[in-house]
């Protein structure tokens, strides 16, 4: 297949890739210092057909030919690990132990954080990063929302994320706490929806805003 093939096909990526990338990585960055404030992701750049665009922008400007990808079925099934692969030079891998960013559409196909690669008390940089597709974000208060505590947060913030069952919050909650638990360990994670992000970095602490603790802040 030709490159304008590929391109016709897949999508041409950033437009203008220094600086589209540069600005979906400074997004990237504030979502981690700034955990679980809701931001737009710029969309500069032509993804693939029915591919959440703002996950697929932010890891157009994460991975490079050294990175690793895991993507979870119903990402895997489309053309948005290739257009990636097309674009990055990054490797796609089978198994999320193998990974260093891993995409998961929803929740339900979203493996136990554990499942991904930790890092090491030396060397915490080589845990993974984690992409997870959520229905809907927001920055306020609401019955089933997470309040947030823990560094670039002052005092409390509160996360509702949409799209999640009782069952996947319950669990996620206990394995973020053990995540968060594994310090300098643990991995970071994104929640996006087509054109937000928010990012819960393994500093943060979450417990449910109804006042049962989940989890527990430092």
């Amino acid at each position: 297949m030709t490159v304008a093939a590929n391109l016709a096909t897949l999508g041409a990526g950033f437009s203008a890739p220094a600086l589209d990338s540069q600005a979906v990585f400074r997004v990237a960055l504030d979502a981690l210092s700034r955990p679980g404030q809701v931001l737009a992701m710029p969309r500069h750049a032509q993804v693939p057909a029915n591919a959440p665009a703002a996950a697929a922008c932010l890891l157009l400007a994460l991975l490079d030919p050294d990175a690793r990808l895991w993507a979870a079925s119903s990402i895997a099934a489309g053309d948005a690990p290739r257009w990636l692969r097309f674009h990055t030079g990054c490797q796609i891998v089978d198994t999320p132990a193998q990974a260093q960013f891993a995409w998961a559409g929803h929740a339900g196909e979203m493996p136990p954080l554990d499942a991904f690669e930790q890092g090491s008390d030396l060397y915490p940089e080589q845990s993974a990063t984690c992409v997870l597709g959520v229905a809907s974000l927001a920055a306020q208060d609401a019955p089933d929302a997470w309040r947030l505590q823990g560094p670039g947060i002052r005092g409390a913030s509160a996360l509702a994320v949409g799209g999640l069952d009782g069952a996947f919050a319950s669990r996620f909650l206990q394995e973020w706490q053990a995540n968060r638990g594994r310090f300098p360990r643990g991995v970071d994670l994104f929640l996006a929806t087509d054109a937000q992000i928010a990012g819960l970095p393994r500093t943060v602490g979450i417990e449910r805003q109804e006042g049962v603790a989940a989890c527990t802040s430092r």
